[in-house]
């Protein structure tokens, strides 16, 4: 079998990561297999994989041509008879219980972030959260968020730990096009299944409600959000030296307060209609603005966390920027940017699997010290190999002969 000599860690070992007994259990207990005869749970998870790992632009026909190969079936043992079409697999994709692949997805999740060491997890468990959109063919989807061209689109809400995906929202509903609807969503979803945690999470201006804001410290949900410049405040106490402000690198720290902030209460009046009178929330907030002495330009951040310092929660902001380029490597090296389904439980099944590819992906990088499309590329080359050593065997050939270690 090609194992590349510098390499810790190899395909065929990183797939062992996927329990076979959790795939085998899954099928029994949740409804993956029912009404199906050729695409069971297993096979379905084993064909996404694979085509994500091996192609650079998925299809439904991508799909097809794969599953009816010769090497893809003696890679996974499947029958040389079994044939699917792709219009089974588009109404699979359509009815298939995406709860089996979520839960592969997060049993997988919790057993490679138990291998994290404390230096990479930090202090405290710092989660990126943030949206992107897919819109490439979505003006086909059923339903889908509206744009203003009459296209539309539909929205990944993920949160990610600086290492692996923790978790994703799938959106198609036309109130989730605002991130004041779609990120508390994609939080409270993921608190709820980590009871007891101690993450703070890393939130863009894209989630500016106050209202939002107290509901998340009265559920003791730490966070440090990126707040527009110049939003009114009432400072309760000041944490700032005036005398010695404290500097590093370019940056001056401005204000570090402690403040209530105002929101707009919607008032309906006797003709009907709703205006926003200003009420100010007895809530306490944290308040930390720094300024770059080279540009002039501020950053305002808000907080529930009042232990840090205030360069620890700018710094800790900084990490956000982890998840853009996990969505850049989602997006260009595993195909999230293309819905191979237009049903939103395909499109949940694929996201799932997009994960999944991702995680081992990562494991393979991180492992092996490599970059995102040399690890990518050098999956897709070990399972041709794979492939290969598997149907030399059938052959009746030695692929020791032809595969020097």
């Amino acid at each position: 079998m090609s194992v590349f000599k510098d390499h810790k860690i190899s395909l065929k070992q990183v797939l062992e990561f996927v329990p076979e007994a959790l795939l085998s259990h899954l099928s029994a207990t949740t409804k993956v297999d029912y009404y199906s005869k050729v695409l069971h749970g297993k096979k379905m998870f084993y064909l996404l994989l694979f085509c994500i790992f091996d192609n650079e632009k998925l299809s439904q026909r991508t799909l097809e041509d794969t599953f009816n190969s010769s090497g893809f079936k003696a890679l996974f043992g499947l029958g040389e008879e079994e044939k699917v079409r792709r219009s089974s697999i588009s109404e699979r994709l359509s009815k298939i219980d995406s709860h089996y692949f979520k839960e592969i997805y997060e049993q997988m999740y919790g057993r490679f972030s138990e291998l994290y060491s404390k230096s990479e997890i930090e202090k405290y468990n710092l989660i990126r959260v943030d949206s992107t959109i897919v819109a490439d063919t979505c003006n086909k989807l059923k339903e889908g968020i509206d744009q203003k061209s009459g296209k539309k689109l539909v929205k990944f809400s993920f949160s990610f730990d600086g290492i692996l995906p923790s978790g994703v929202e799938v959106f198609t509903a036309q109130k989730y096009s605002s991130e004041e609807s779609a990120l508390p969503q994609a939080i409270l979803k993921h608190t709820l299944k980590e009871i007891g945690h101690d993450n703070i999470y890393i939130i863009d201006r894209g989630l500016q409600s106050t209202r939002t804001m107290k509901e998340f410290d009265e559920q003791s949900i730490k966070f440090i959000i990126r707040s527009k410049e110049n939003r009114k405040f009432e400072e309760i106490e000041t944490y700032l030296d005036v005398e010695n402000p404290l500097k590093w690198e370019d940056w001056r720290l401005v204000k570090d307060s402690k403040v209530k902030l105002f929101t707009g209460k919607p008032i309906l009046n006797k003709r009907g209609n709703i205006h926003h009178r200003e009420e100010k929330v007895e809530t306490e907030f944290r308040l930390v603005i720094i300024k770059n002495e080279k540009t002039n330009k501020e950053f305002w951040f808000l907080t529930n966390e009042f232990e840090l310092s205030a360069k620890e929660i700018t710094d800790y902001y900084r990490k956000r920027w982890d998840i853009e380029v996990f969505f850049r490597f989602m997006k260009q090296e595993l195909n999230l940017s293309h819905l191979v389904s237009l049903n939103k439980n395909g499109i949940e099944v694929m996201v799932y699997m997009t994960m999944i590819a991702s995680m081992l992906l990562l494991i393979y990088k991180k492992a092996n010290n490599l970059g995102y499309k040399t690890a990518k590329r050098r999956i897709a080359m070990e399972l041709r190999d794979m492939i290969t050593a598997i149907l030399i065997i059938f052959a009746g050939g030695n692929p020791d002969k032809v595969f020097k270690t």
